[in-house]
């Protein structure tokens, strides 16, 4: 469970590498609007907060993958810390997505599902 775990957490972190991308550099690009529904205009007149809130998921992203790296490297302790804070963090920001706009509910299962997983099987790893 251990490594499922951590696979899923290495998951969920590229996930959000890949968001922070869209959001911070492709953000007014016609593909990238077209993810997140936005006409050309609100992609330019919200290109500063979606350049702040991708590097979120960046950091989101560099907690869980070097919390899986640094469990896999023997450091169990802080590495599961690391893990379980950043994919707890994505959980939490994918309900608080939800929660605000349920027409983002797709959005939020696309964000909350690798790391959801990666909770569960963290749990069950440490608790057996």
């Amino acid at each position: 469970m251990l490594v499922a775990g951590l696979v899923l957490a290495m998951v969920a972190g590229l996930i959000h590498l890949y968001i922070f991308v869209l959001e911070s550099f492709r953000w007014t690009a016609p593909a990238t609007r077209a993810t997140f529904g936005t006409s050309a205009e609100q992609a330019k007149e919200t290109r500063q907060l979606a350049y702040n809130q991708g590097f979120y998921n960046l950091f989101l992203a560099v907690a869980a993958l070097v919390g899986a790296v640094l469990v896999l490297a023997g450091t169990v302790t802080v590495g599961t810390t690391l893990a379980v804070t950043g994919t707890g963090s994505m959980v939490l920001a994918g309900l608080v997505l939800v929660s605000s706009d349920r027409t983002k509910l797709r959005a939020a299962l696309v964000q909350v599902l690798a790391p959801a997983l990666a909770l569960i099987a963290l749990l069950v790893a440490h608790l057996t």
